[in-house]
Parts: structure tokens; sequence; C-alpha cells
């Protein structure tokens, strides 16, 4: 049998004979795209075949990111987050490259794996299995997106701690059940690691909110509020996105003031007609 990858979204797919149905149901909803010429499926072996790098970056230590060169799926950036009691895999590769899962394994391997929401489900059972089935964490809300149902999947809600100073949040927006990781950092200024839920901009020091980013689809102003909200407990100075982009300082700051300025424009606020 064959572990089918969806070649648009990159979210991993059941163990069958044949791909598992002509259009991808995560592709097919309004927050992502079929394209033009229709589903293309690939295969881990067909990933590994393609001449292709892997990029890693230590952004401070404990905090490694990950990319695949040239992207496959939706190309995000993964992210290591290692403590003394284990690590955690953020938002999953959705291509176990080998040289990956070797620099993996020399850092210490893995202790859970979650992604902030369904587009970034990757091969989250295939690192689980790769690394001795730990928990992949899974938003309740969000089971239903679940392609490749697994054992290892748990479900959470709410706030919930994996690790000693590594706490899923629960901010909803993009995917209801969407999350964000807030770690502890050494340096005491604390990380947020976001989907799409929150999204670094080119600018300097904003961010963004969107439900869906390839088609241009906003939130409401409650679901923008509701995001902040749930932030508001936690410090955190530092801020990185799926994307590769990242707020490396007055982060919390800048959900306040990108939630205030992108509230005042949907609501028309700052409509000069209004």
């Amino acid at each position: 049998m064959t572990i089918w990858i969806c070649s648009t979204c990159g979210v991993e797919h059941p163990d069958t004979a044949r791909p598992p149905r002509d259009t991808c149901r995560i592709c097919a909803d309004d927050r992502q795209w079929v394209p033009v010429d229709g589903q293309h499926w690939t295969t881990a072996g067909e990933l590994d075949a393609e001449e292709h790098r892997v990029e890693s970056e230590e952004l401070r230590p404990g905090l490694h990111r990950f990319h695949r060169q040239p992207s496959f799926g939706i190309g995000q950036w993964s992210h290591l987050v290692r403590t003394p009691d284990g690590n955690l895999l953020w938002d999953p590769p959705n291509h176990l490259a080998p040289e990956l899962v070797a620099e993996i394994e020399g850092l210490g391997g893995l202790s859970v794996v979650v992604a902030s929401h369904p587009h970034m489900f990757g091969c989250q059972v295939g690192w689980s299995r790769r690394f001795g089935d730990v928990p992949v964490l899974v938003h309740s809300a969000d089971r239903e997106w679940v392609q490749r149902d697994d054992p290892v999947i748990t479900e959470w809600r709410g706030v919930e701690t994996v690790l000693p100073g590594v706490t899923l949040i629960e901010v909803g927006g993009h995917f209801p059940g969407a999350a964000v990781a807030h770690v502890t950092s050494p340096d005491g200024r604390g990380d947020l690691l976001v989907g799409d839920s929150i999204m670094p901009t080119p600018a300097t020091g904003w961010v963004t909110f969107l439900r869906s980013y390839p088609n241009g689809i906003p939130l409401s102003p409650a679901l923008v509020r509701r995001i902040v909200d749930a932030l508001e407990p936690y410090e955190f100075d530092r801020m990185y996105g799926l994307a590769g982009r990242a707020v490396l300082t007055g982060a919390k700051d800048a959900v306040h003031r990108s939630a205030d300025r992108y509230i005042a424009w949907v609501s028309g606020e700052n409509d000069p007609l209004g």
C-alpha cells in the first residue's frame, strides 16, 4: 500500500492501492484551492527522488526551523522546540526527507507532534511513526479534517501544556480549533509559534488575520478580537510564522496594533466615504 500526499497542500492521506479520491477535501474547501488542471497526488518515494535540499536554522538556543527547497505543497517552515523533557515538532513537514530525519535525530528526536491547523497536518502521522509513535495532538474541533487517521492521534482543546514551558493555546479564527504555541524562552522574552490565524507581514512589526490567504477571505472583527483575547494572559516578544516571516521584538504589541488597524478597515471605520 502507498501513503498518498496531496501535491497542493502536502497533507498525507490513507495508505491505499490507489489515490483516495479525485479531489483532496482540504484543498476543495474555500480556504485552499485545487489547481486548474485538477488534483495531483505524490508519494514519499517520489519526493525522496526529486532533487531537493533542506534548509535549517537555529533561531535561538532550543528553537530550530526547517524548510524544504524547492518548496512542496504549502511550503511551510516547520519548527522544533527542544526542552530537557523532550522536543515538540510544530507544523510538521510534508516530506520525511532522510536528511531532515537525521538532523532531528541528532537534535534529540521527537516527543510530540502538533499542527497549528489542518493545512499544516503535513505528514504528522508519518513523523510520529518514524520517531516511535509519539503523540500527535489534533484539536477536537478540527478532528474531522484528519485524512490519515491513526491511534497516535490524541484530541485536545482550550489550553494544553505539552512540555514544560510549551503551551498550546486555542485561538480559532482561521479554523475553529486553530492554535498557537507559546514557548518560555531562556532569555525570558517568550516566543509565539503561529500558523494562519496570525501571519507576520512583510512590513516590519505588523501581522494580519485571514480566513483564506490564497483566496483573500477576511476574518470578522469578532473573530480577530477572540484571537487577541486568547493571547492576553501570555507574554511574548517574538513571533515566528509558517511562511518564514517573523516579528523579532514587540510581538504582543504588534498583535494589538495590527488587530486595531484590521478591525477599523473591515468594520468600515476607516472608510473615507462612510
